[in-house]
């Protein structure tokens, strides 16, 4: 495929992922998504394969992945036009009960051109300790609410109850509105962009362009892999403390 125009499609890919970002993080009501800008923000293609994301929080991002294929095996309904499923459950998330993901599938003309993705740490989801990480947790329900994959919006539609189960499990239920709606907007944004490109270069051609912006990727990968040099490597670290005791933890 003609290298100019599957480049002008990555790019325009890579910044709607940076551009779901800013407006996350500008629309988010908490200081630790405006200020921390702890989240992320990622776009997937129709088979799930992650095919551009924004350069924010490695963890979220290298969770992404596993995230989006758990949360499509989990649920039993299909993922329609409007749709979005949010879920923090760290079992198919991959990170902790704080990070809530909002996936959301985006369509041109009732064909699925892929989903958009985002995620981000909310600063309180209940549990025993404001802020959700309580350092003396001897099990995950002390932790906070554990949402499985469920729908926040529906065809378009907040669904309330769901809404409502979420904010009163929650301290600050002002902010957590406010946050979770940020991360609706930022995923409308996505899907938006998506479908600009789609509408631009065609659904075949930008599937075409995906598969060789994918194949570049394993060509580069494999490249730098091949640089390192065999033998064995190990490295250890330590955690300040346990939270309970005043002693690093290897």
């Amino acid at each position: 495929m003609d290298p100019v125009t599957v480049e002008v499609i990555r790019g325009g890919l890579v910044y709607a992922a940076e551009e779901m970002g800013i407006v996350l993080r500008k629309t988010a009501y908490s200081h630790n998504i405006k200020e921390r800008m702890d989240h992320s923000c990622a776009i997937f293609d129709s088979k799930g394969r992650l095919i551009a994301q924004a350069e924010h929080i490695p963890v979220h991002l290298g969770s992404m992945s596993i995230a989006l294929k758990n949360c499509l095996k989990e649920i039993d309904f299909t993922l329609e036009e409007g749709d979005m499923v949010v879920f923090n459950d760290p079992y198919l998330s991959g990170t902790h009960l704080p990070d809530i993901t909002l996936v959301a599938p985006a369509y041109e003309e009732k064909e699925l051109l892929g989903y958009v993705v985002n995620k981000a740490h909310h600063s309180d989801v209940g549990g025993k300790a404001p802020g959700s990480l309580p350092g003396d947790a001897s099990e995950i329900y002390q932790e906070g609410l554990i949402i499985p994959p469920v729908r926040l919006v529906r065809k378009g539609d907040v669904v309330k109850d769901v809404l409502k189960l979420i904010l009163s499990n929650v301290r600050t239920q002002k902010i957590r509105m406010g946050d979770l709606k940020a991360q609706v907007a930022a995923n409308l944004l996505g899907i938006r962009r998506l479908r600009e490109i789609a509408q631009k270069f065609g659904i075949g051609v930008v599937n075409e362009a995906i598969d060789d912006i994918l194949d570049y990727s394993e060509r580069r990968i494999r490249k730098k892999i091949s640089e390192i040099r065999e033998g064995s490597y190990e490295a250890e670290d330590y955690l300040e403390s346990t939270g309970t005791e005043d002693k690093p933890v290897r």
